[in-house]
């Protein structure tokens, strides 16, 4: 079988198609211009390519109250372009086919708990940092939406002692975004990440403000693990800093077997940055799946 998949982030828009196993089998990438100049490609895209179904992960804040009478729609997005744009709506009038919809950070937890490092597990937390911070939820083998959906990236956080960053975020100003994400760092640091990675200071202080958030993660959500993504995770001695400050934050309250060890607990995204595609399949599948 052969299903549609969409990444729809703010820069690039990742199409592909997929079949039941999770293999990509054809994809491109449009930028993210106006939705009446990039829907178009995609649509063509999609066109004749005999897809079941398709799923779209989607940058966001987005409806998924199927309730509701915006659910599909991209809402109050910093993108002005799509802002209340009905990008469900819009794909099923052009190709006919049921259509799945979530967060783009819920595709990528869902690409790892289908065929990823996430996948004997019903409770986990996928974290992109990048661009922007984002969060997908697994709790109890379902993906957690809420009253709209979590955006884990906007949870307020100490500032460390000294840090006088007045932060990036449009909305929070210091929020984890605010000082963590990529825009940040280049910010703060006058360079971008991949520039900076042999200096010690960055990562110190990004890892206190990652493993801060994680631990606050670790007491509200309690998942059986917590995989990392995004351009900033490339940098990959943040890992052992996080952990190890995580640990310290922890101070002891909490003893479980995947707090034992680290290393399997806080982990880089495992399938070579197609996790979000590949969960772009699976909410194809699952809506398919639906249907019958």
């Amino acid at each position: 079988m052969r299903f549609g998949a969409l990444e729809a982030g703010g820069t690039k828009m990742i199409v592909a198609i997929g079949d039941e196993n999770g293999k990509i089998l054809e994809r491109a990438s449009f930028p993210t211009k106006t939705p009446e100049e990039t829907m178009p490609q995609m649509i063509d895209f999609f066109k004749d390519k005999e897809i079941e179904s398709l799923g779209i992960a989607c940058f966001g804040p987005i409806d998924l109250n199927k309730d509701s009478k915006t659910y599909g729609y991209i809402t109050s997005t910093p993108k002005l372009d799509w802002k209340n744009y009905d990008i469900v709506g819009a794909f099923k009038k052009a190709l006919n086919v049921p259509v799945g919809f979530d967060t783009d950070v819920n595709g990528s937890l869902l690409g790892e708990i289908t065929w990823g490092c996430a996948k004997d597990k019903t409770d986990a937390l996928y974290l992109t940092i990048g661009t922007g911070i984002g969060g997908g939820v697994m709790t109890n083998g379902k993906l957690l939406h809420g009253m709209l959906h979590p955006e884990l990236g906007h949870i307020r956080l100490a500032k460390v002692p000294g840090d006088n960053y007045a932060g990036k975020c449009p909305y929070h100003g210091t929020c984890f975004e605010g000082l963590a994400a990529g825009p940040a760092i280049e910010e703060r640091w006058g360079k971008k990440a991949v520039e900076l990675a042999d200096r010690d200071e960055v990562w110190e202080l990004e890892s206190e403000y990652i493993a801060q958030a994680l631990s606050s993660f670790i007491l509200t959500l309690s998942p059986q693990i917590i995989i990392l993504g995004g351009g900033v995770m490339h940098q990959m001695q943040l890992f052992p800093l996080i952990r190890e400050k995580v640990v310290k934050q922890l101070n002891g309250y909490l003893n479980t077997k995947e707090l034992e060890n680290m290393d399997k607990y806080i982990v880089p995204a495992s399938l070579n940055d197609d996790q979000g595609i590949m969960g772009a399949v699976k909410l194809a599948i699952d809506v398919k799946g639906e249907i019958k």
